[in-house]
């Protein structure tokens, strides 16, 4: 096993930019693969507690006050969808982004179309179009609710493997900061890594829209408690973030005006992300164990 570390872990800062999503190389096509191969799906599990400092504006206010209307928090309202079903013996697996504004009419395009370039057993195309139509439609009938966002600086945790490559990270996002990009930080990760594999980036971009995602799920629910609460007429409480299953970050606490945003060099090793290069023995182990999990 090989290990890709940063050459310090003192200062590290991520920052994020607003650009264009340049995966999908086809004017035509109007969702983006993730993954071209049937590559293992990322990994959602708990990290190691790695958390490295960020840089941002945020607009904390109050939980109860100045609901939002359901969206992604980041620069482009796209939906997460995960392809995960068993054809004629064989398992496909893939993760693709898609802009809930298409019309329905792309999706069994974008089905075809997959199954003609993967080389796929023709009955893949219903089950590809099923799936992806289920998950807008999920992801739709939020559209128009209120979420409560509020003082809500958020921890994404990455335990992926790609391919190759194991990747272990936290780091802090701010839900309200709607110019985020998932994107752009993924190919600074792996810029700042030294990460070759192309299918890295778009697998951490997924992993950190999936979990935005599930936040602002959350976010709605609690919005709905709000209104609860005051039609029962018991006023304006606030609703802990706790509520949401997400724990916010207080940043006035973590680094107030008398904290520095630099860690302390006892913490260094505590607070970086991991990339580990695996070997192909490893790999086989890894994904023999994944097999085994499935049945």
């Amino acid at each position: 096993m090989r290990r890709i570390e940063p050459a310090t872990g003192a200062d590290r800062v991520s920052n994020q930019a607003t650009i264009q999503i340049d995966y999908c190389t086809e004017p035509n096509r109007q969702a983006t693969i993730k993954h071209k191969r049937a590559s293992p799906t990322p990994k959602l599990q708990i990290a190691p507690q790695i958390l490295r400092n960020r840089t941002m504006k945020s607009h904390i206010q109050p939980a109860h006050r100045n609901p939002t209307k359901f969206r992604m928090p980041t620069s482009e309202n796209l939906v997460p969808i995960v392809l995960d079903f068993e054809v004629d013996g064989q398992r496909f697996k893939d993760s693709i982004i898609w802009n809930p504004s298409d019309p329905d009419s792309e999706v069994i395009v974008f089905a075809k179309r997959t199954v003609k370039d993967l080389k796929l057993p023709p009955a893949s195309v219903t089950h590809i179009a099923q799936s992806i139509q289920t998950q807008l439609a999920e992801f739709r009938s939020y559209e128009g609710q209120d979420m409560h966002v509020g003082e809500k600086i958020v921890p994404i945790k990455l335990d992926l493997r790609v391919n190759h490559t194991l990747i272990r990270d936290q780091f802090l996002w701010d839900l309200n900061n709607m110019e985020s990009d998932p994107e752009e930080f993924a190919r600074s990760f792996c810029t700042d890594m030294g990460i070759e594999d192309p299918e890295v980036g778009p697998a951490i971009a997924f992993s950190i829209r999936q979990q935005l995602y599930q936040i602002i799920v959350q976010n709605v629910t609690t919005a709905k408690e709000i209104k609860l609460i005051k039609k029962g007429r018991r006023g304006n409480e606030y609703v802990s973030s706790s509520k949401t299953g997400v724990v916010a970050v207080d940043l006035a606490k973590s680094f107030g005006h008398r904290s520095s945003v630099v860690r302390k060099r006892k913490e260094w090793d505590l607070f970086e992300p991991i990339v580990d290069i695996l070997s192909n023995e490893e790999v086989e182990a890894l994904e023999a164990k994944e097999d085994r999990v499935a049945r």
